[in-house]
């Protein structure tokens, strides 16, 4: 199945497509679909950072983490 896109390129990015066309000896639809599934791998997949553990355990209050009177006498 074919999908077909225009795309209106600046003078910048038209240079760059007819370098990697010329570089890599692929045409500008091939450069597009590689610039696509890079986008997706590069900015898509990427795990967000989380705390190990978080959402573990249940206390039972819900100010745990920002109220400091829960901290009383921790460490001692």
């Amino acid at each position: 199945m074919s999908f077909i896109i225009q795309a209106r390129l600046d003078n910048e990015s038209r240079k760059r497509l007819k370098t990697l066309v010329r570089e890599l000896g692929l045409t500008p639809s091939e450069v597009v679909r590689e610039g696509i599934r890079a986008l997706e791998t590069n900015r898509l997949r990427k795990k967000k950072k989380a705390v190990i553990g978080m959402g573990q355990f249940a206390s039972g209050l819900s100010d745990l983490g920002s109220n400091k009177k829960h901290l009383d006498g921790f460490g001692k």
